[in-house]
This record gives C-alpha cells, structure tokens and sequence, in this order.
C-alpha cells in the first residue's frame, strides 16, 4: 500500500500550473440566468401571433419579468443543466372592427429542467377588460399564440441542455478524436461532386419529413361547389349529423375545434372561404403537445366539381401508448370517416 502523499503518478489528477480544466474534466458550474435573460427576450419579443385574421391584431411586446435561477454544470465533458424559471411576456391586441385596444399577460409560472421533455404550464390573462370581444382576443391568443410561444421556449430548453453560454467553450475544449486527428486525403473531384450530391440529395429528404413523423397526400373527387363543401367542413351541426358524434366548431381564425366526441382537436391558422382551410389538427391518443398541420385546398375546374387536395405534416409514426399504426388511421379516417360520409350523406357521388 503506497503512502500519503505517493503512488501511481499516472493516476493522481493534478492541478495545472496554468490552472486550465482539460477537456473539462473537473466539475465547473457557470451562472446562466441573465444568459437565460437575454435569450427568452430575444425569442419571445415582438412574436406576430395575428395579423387581421378575423380582424384581430396580436403581437407580444417584451418580457417583463424572468425570475428564479439558471446554470450549466460540466463535469468530464458532460453538460448538466439546471433552471427553475418563471416567466412574465406582455402581450398587446386590438379588434379594429369594434374598435378595441387592450393589453395582457402571458404568464409561465413553472419552467424547470425536471420537467423538460414535457410543455411548461402558460396562463393568458387581458388587464382590466373582461368583456366578450376581450374574451375573443384571450381565445385567440391561448389557441393562436400559445403554439408559437411553447415553440420558442423549446429552443431555449434545448439550447440550455447543450450548455447554454458555455457551448462554445465546450466545444472548443472537446479532444480531437483519432480519426479526425489523422489527416485525410483531399477527394478526387469526380468523388467530390458525388458526394456533394448524395449530400444535397439527403438534405431534401430530410426537409420532406422530419425524422419519427410522417406525412401524407390526399386528392379527393366530389360532385358539388367548392364553397358548398367549404361550408360542411366549417359547420359543427353538419359535423354531427355526417359522424354521428359531438362536435364544436369555430369559424375564425384562431378559433379552435373539437371532432369524433373530443377525439380530434386543434385550431384555425388560415381561413378563406371556398378556397382553403389550414389547420394546426391533433388526436387525443398523440404525445401531449404534439401537433400536425393539415392544409386542405379547394379547386373547382369547372361548376358542380370540386377537388379537395390535402395535406397533413408532421403526424407522429407512434402514439403515446407506442402504437405504429398512427399514419394509417390518420389516413384511413380522412377517407373513411369523413370523405366518404360527406359523399354519402349529402349525396355528391362517388
């Protein structure tokens, strides 16, 4: 048995005399929170939420209030992040129809790294009007601008688990592995351009569809005018008689929607009347927070027929419950359940 104070050199960590943290073996702890500061305002300032959809204009202005504490721990190379924020972002409106200006909070009580795979808690709130059009704003603003505003707080979240400030200098610090320390060949340029193209090639793939998410094409045939089918799909009551189930249906943009007894929910992004819908569209069995966007477009090449051409982004490959069937039924339903339904109970053709 050696010593105090002796052994095996090769296994004794010892101060550097320049005192520097090689490839950050030691732990070191770096304060984040006006980092954190800085970044949430920079996200979540002056986010265009409405801009005259139903005559609405909505904007968030800046943050008021970011408390609580922010920090990146790094130990070995690991970055281990540590936050418990809460949130304070202003928010201004106005309905030019009536017309009405008011102002409001968006509040996140409860931002913290435990919970980070999961979306934080948001609270809307209007200042001193509680009138119906204030209501309608306060709806449009939970179903229009809470989407965006979980979207930045997601690119601050992923930015804190990657270090946060201290990203570049972790990067700067990683060792260089072997094979990049080994100098390697310049390509052929018949080589070069292939691979410039097998890159560029699999970047267009990737931009199709992101990686555990699907998308899916449809075009659908109907014997009867665009804006006659625009109306059954924008209508509750029509809804429930073609599927024989609850629905509640808002006809604004920003409003939201709920299908099949609750089944399908979501909200309007884009309304025009017998030329499109664009949809931020769910099911309850998803992931929480997930949600797809479905665009359906109407044409009618020529009176009394109309082609519906749909689209639908970003649907998750499984469930919450790990079901794989998702894009399937998500499919099948379109035609089944509702295409197929609307021909049948309205009588347009087959």
């Amino acid at each position: 048995m050696a010593k105090l104070g002796e052994g095996d050199k090769r296994w004794i960590v010892e101060e550097r005399a320049d005192g520097a943290n090689v490839h950050n073996w030691h732990w070191s702890e770096r304060d984040c929170l006006d980092w954190s500061r800085s970044l949430l305002s920079s996200l979540l300032s002056d986010l265009q939420i409405l801009d005259g959809e139903g005559g609405l204009y909505i904007r968030t202005k800046s943050i008021d209030k970011v408390e609580g504490e922010a920090y990146v721990n790094v130990r070995k190379g690991k970055v281990i992040p540590g936050y418990e924020l809460s949130i304070k972002l202003a928010w201004e409106a106005e309905a030019r129809d009536v017309p009405l200006k008011l102002s409001g909070l968006v509040e996140v009580p409860y931002l913290a790294d435990e919970n980070a795979g999961e979306d934080p808690e948001l609270k809307v709130s209007v200042r001193d009007d509680d009138g119906p059009v204030a209501r309608r704003i306060k709806d449009a603003m939970l179903a229009k601008g809470k989407p965006i505003i979980l979207e930045k707080i997601r690119l601050y979240v992923d930015a804190m688990s990657k270090g946060g400030p201290a990203k570049d200098e972790l990067d700067t610090k990683k060792p260089p592995s072997n094979a990049a320390s080994k100098a390697a060949p310049a390509p052929a340029p018949a080589t070069a351009t292939k691979t410039a193209a097998a890159t560029e090639q699999k970047e267009k793939e990737k931009k199709k569809s992101k990686e555990g998410f699907k998308n899916i094409s449809l075009t659908e045939k109907f014997y009867c005018r665009a804006r006659d089918l625009y109306e059954i799909l924008m209508d509750e009551n029509r809804w429930k008689g073609f599927t024989q189930s609850n629905a509640r249906l808002s006809r604004e943009v920003g409003g939201q929607f709920s299908l099949f007894d609750g089944s399908i929910t979501g909200f309007h992004e884009d309304l025009q009347e017998g030329k499109f819908i664009v949809q931020k569209w769910r099911s309850g069995s998803w992931p929480d927070g997930l949600y797809s966007s479905v665009k359906i477009v109407f044409d009618e090449p020529e009176p009394g027929v109309t082609i519906i051409k749909l689209t639908q982004t970003d649907i998750p490959e499984e469930d919450k419950y790990g079901n794989s069937t998702v894009v399937e039924n998500t499919e099948r339903g379109w035609r089944e359940l509702i295409f197929h339904k609307i021909r049948a109970v309205f009588g347009f053709g087959i």
